[in-house]
């Protein structure tokens, strides 16, 4: 247990380093998702990276989670794949 919360801590450090400009609501959407994503056998890094790519992509009016989003944004979710590296 305190390794999954050492690598969500380190990813939404990550995230939180590289998107200096990113507002609250960015940070809470994206956290969730790298919740959401913790168990799915990537690094914390690249989940982080998977999640802010995601978050970048939809708008600001966007209401779905991350989680949900993606699922109907199937270009999308193979193209942040791929910028996170996520095999």
């Amino acid at each position: 247990m305190k390794k999954i919360i050492s690598s969500l801590s380190f990813a939404l450090l990550v995230f939180a380093s590289s998107q200096v400009l990113a507002n609250a609501d960015d940070a809470a959407w994206v956290g969730q998702c790298v919740k959401d994503n913790a168990k799915e056998g990537a690094s914390a890094e690249t989940v982080a990276k998977y999640c802010s790519c995601m978050n970048n992509k939809m708008s600001e009016s966007e209401t779905q989670s991350i989680s949900t989003w993606e699922k109907s944004h199937p270009n999308e979710m193979a193209a942040c794949e791929a910028e996170a590296g996520w095999k």
